[in-house]
């Protein structure tokens, strides 16, 4: 998964991240802003996922919402 993709198309996909994932604040959106690697800690420490099931779950997501590499 690109990274970079995410980061360009975060504010077309931001509501549907809150949709999925509930538990993120409107804070916690703001402050991620397509920043990868804080969306994996916010799903770790949220959620409790280990890295590697939060980035897996990130990259379902994303297929699910038909961003590309």
């Amino acid at each position: 998964m690109n990274k970079d993709t995410f980061k360009g198309q975060w504010k077309q996909v931001k509501g549907k991240v809150k949709q999925q994932w509930g538990k993120l604040t409107d804070d916690d959106l703001t402050r991620i802003e397509g920043n990868f690697d804080m969306l994996t800690g916010k799903l770790q420490e949220h959620y409790g996922l280990k890295r590697e099931q939060a980035e897996k779950e990130i990259d379902a997501f994303m297929k699910k919402q038909n961003i590309r590499e």
